[in-house]
């Protein structure tokens, strides 16, 4: 069963919503290279998951969820797909779900251009609810201009950067994925008037999923054939991206020189070798134990809202966190 059934989520609801976003905006023409870019990058395939989150995060709120809480599910997604075009640039990245990546089909500077509109659409779209009784909306929006920004600066500022810490690492992880979905948990939530206590825990719950998705991401990329990534294993090291897996590997001293001797214009065979190595190394299973670490920890989260029949949303989410790997 996919994820949106198992939460009796409406995916074409939310879908008709983010095609909305670019359909309704009269300054933009519907066949222009701009409208058709942006409807092909999000209809390209994906779960949905910062959507889902938001909505799930409204059954937590006093009121049943309404236009409010669809809209700014669309726009969860819309931020999400706007900060992959700019991650593909600053990676150098070709493929983007097996297909090419949106810089490859319109050009950097277009692509650059068509990432900033789609941040801009969403200011402009929070700022019909703003006020003091939404002031939540500011999150996301907060989100899509300074915290996304900052983790995507972050690792263009530590590219092939071998010795980045533990604490940096985690920070960039936080501010490039874990935000986020924290932030959807928690609008969805206060969209629904939930209590601020309520939407806290919900934030928490989500920072704590958001940490272990992108920590499997990382060794995802090791583990995974291209075909199933969509883009060539071992990309992240390939683009100078150094990863928790990377981290822990550095640490065995008869691993760190060879690690550290790649650069942007080692071979491919002479990557190869560094991924093998790591591969066979302890440094996946100590990855995989800090991911489990954040899961236990959300689900810590989950037994504090259990009076909520809603519960039962953040345990199927948590189950998929958990066997996104498997």
């Amino acid at each position: 069963m996919k994820l949106h059934e198992a939460l009796n989520i409406d995916l074409n609801e939310i879908n008709r919503e983010i095609k909305n976003l670019v359909t309704r905006d009269k300054d933009v023409p519907t066949h222009s290279q701009l409208a058709q870019s942006i409807l092909e990058l999000t209809s390209s395939g994906g779960k949905r998951l910062r959507p889902l989150m938001v909505i799930v995060g409204s059954r937590f709120g006093r009121k049943p969820a309404g236009r409010r809480t669809l809209q700014l599910s669309a726009a969860a997604e819309f931020i999400h797909a706007a900060s992959l075009i700019h991650d593909d640039i600053i990676d150098g990245a070709e493929l983007r779900r097996g297909g090419p990546a949106l810089h490859m089909k319109t050009g950097i500077l277009s692509a650059v251009h068509i990432g900033n509109y789609m941040s801009a659409r969403i200011i402009e779209l929070l700022s019909k609810y703003s006020g003091d009784k939404n002031r939540y909306v500011h999150d996301l929006s907060s989100v899509a201009t300074a915290q996304l920004c900052l983790g995507e600066y972050q690792q263009m500022e530590h590219v092939f950067d071998y010795d980045l810490t533990l604490a940096q690492y985690l920070e960039k992880s936080r501010n490039k994925t874990a935000l986020l979905m924290a932030t959807c948990l928690r609008v969805g939530a206060l969209s629904a008037e939930s209590t601020e206590e309520t939407a806290d825990l919900l934030y928490n719950f989500g920072e704590a999923l958001g940490m272990s998705f992108q920590i499997q991401d990382d060794i995802l990329d090791f583990t995974q054939s291209a075909d199933v990534l969509g883009k060539p294993a071992g990309s992240d090291l390939r683009h100078g991206q150094i990863t928790l897996p990377v981290l822990f590997a550095l640490q065995d001293p008869k691993l760190a020189p060879v690690i550290r001797s790649i650069g942007p214009n080692s071979s491919p065979e002479e990557l190869e070798h560094v991924l093998q190595l790591i591969n066979r190394s302890d440094a996946l299973a100590r990855t995989e134990a800090v991911s489990q670490d954040y899961l236990s920890q959300a689900a810590s989260i989950v037994q504090q809202l259990s009076s909520f029949p809603a519960h039962a949303d953040l345990e199927i989410l948590l189950e998929y966190f958990a066997g996104r790997d498997r």
